[in-house]
């Protein structure tokens, strides 16, 4: 049986937790990118993420062997070290093995060697980001800081998260299609999308008239993606909202969704009037999206007309976050 998604897992930067589910200490098992990782927090407050197996018998760092380690969900974190629950190797933030407890000399094969691949990381928008490349490239850009996620002038996050069997191209390629919004969500009009690919980045403007209780109100819809995993949407005309949807891949066709919401804080009671409404009708047409993308197939070469929306140009930009030899992947290191 032949894939539904014929593409790799894009390179890029992608949230794997919030920055609030992490404590100094605390260690939890994560699969991403078709493999299995030990995200922790190193007593100095460090983020760390590894490759989740063991190089000696094959244990999994994130899992815990007492009572306490196995409610908190990971394994056990020493000063700057995770700690192999099966024989208590250490290993640091470099992958590198630093200490077999009952040895008299280290194994050659871990010695001095990096013996775990690790992600680089960056914490900002009270997000985890790991850089994620096939081959182990450096990041070749950074993650963008986004002031209404880091000013007290906007509301606390509000968080939606879903599971999703389709792969990151799939999704952000409705950005592209305006067509859909008519027949999917049920919109009165097709959007009018000004979208522009430029280097690792693609930005989009909307021009809407919005419907208020008190009439109609000119908005606008300003959207940012930088790379595959970070997208900003932010609507002005009603309620200032901030979207950061970060789509995380767990294997070749299964994906990970995050909904970071944010409004800007004017007195309102944001859980309810328009600004909760606005809420509400995005994470509804999310769900209307779902089952589309989790039954359908990737077309090569669609069908397209006259009324579709720049999906070449689309696919076009996003093809540059395809390593040029994906299958050499390797996830621990010999």
């Amino acid at each position: 049986m032949s894939r539904r998604f014929p593409m790799p897992i894009p390179f890029g930067w992608y949230c794997v937790a919030y920055s609030d589910e992490l404590e100094r200490g605390q260690s939890v098992p994560l699969r991403y990118f078709g493999g299995d990782q030990v995200l922790f927090r190193t007593e100095s407050g460090k983020a760390v993420m590894l490759d989740a197996y063991c190089p000696h018998l094959g244990a999994h760092l994130g899992y815990g062997v007492n009572e306490e380690q196995a409610q908190g969900g990971g394994g056990r974190v020493q000063g700057e070290t995770i700690v192999c629950p099966f024989h208590a190797w250490r290993f640091d933030a470099n992958g590198m093995c630093v200490e077999v407890p009952y040895a008299r000399n280290m194994p050659p094969k871990v010695k001095d060697k990096q013996c775990l691949r690790t992600y680089p990381i960056c914490e900002s928008n009270q997000v985890i980001w790991a850089w994620y490349h096939p081959q182990g490239e450096p990041p070749s850009w950074e993650v963008q800081r986004y002031e209404e996620m880091n000013s007290d002038e906007w509301s606390e996050l509000e968080r939606h998260r879903w599971t999703i069997a389709s792969h990151p191209q799939e999704l952000a390629e409705n950005g592209s299609d305006p067509a859909h919004f008519l027949y999917v969500h049920q919109t009165a009009t097709m959007p009018d999308w000004e979208l522009n690919y430029e280097g690792k980045r693609s930005t989009g403007r909307q021009r809407a008239k919005l419907s208020t209780p008190q009439g109609e109100v000119n908005g606008q819809i300003h959207t940012i993606s930088l790379g595959p995993g970070q997208a900003m949407t932010r609507f002005t005309g009603i309620c200032e909202t901030f979207l950061c949807g970060m789509v995380t891949p767990i294997d070749e066709e299964h994906v990970d969704l995050r909904f970071a919401f944010t409004q800007k804080m004017d007195g309102q009671d944001l859980r309810r009037g328009v600004g909760a409404a606005l809420i509400r009708d995005i994470v509804k047409q999310l769900s209307e999206d779902a089952p589309i993308w989790e039954h359908k197939i990737y077309r090569d070469n669609p069908v397209l007309c006259d009324g579709d929306g720049p999906i070449a140009k689309f696919r076009k930009w996003y093809s540059q976050f395809y390593a040029e030899d994906s299958a050499a992947d390797q996830r621990v290191l010999a």
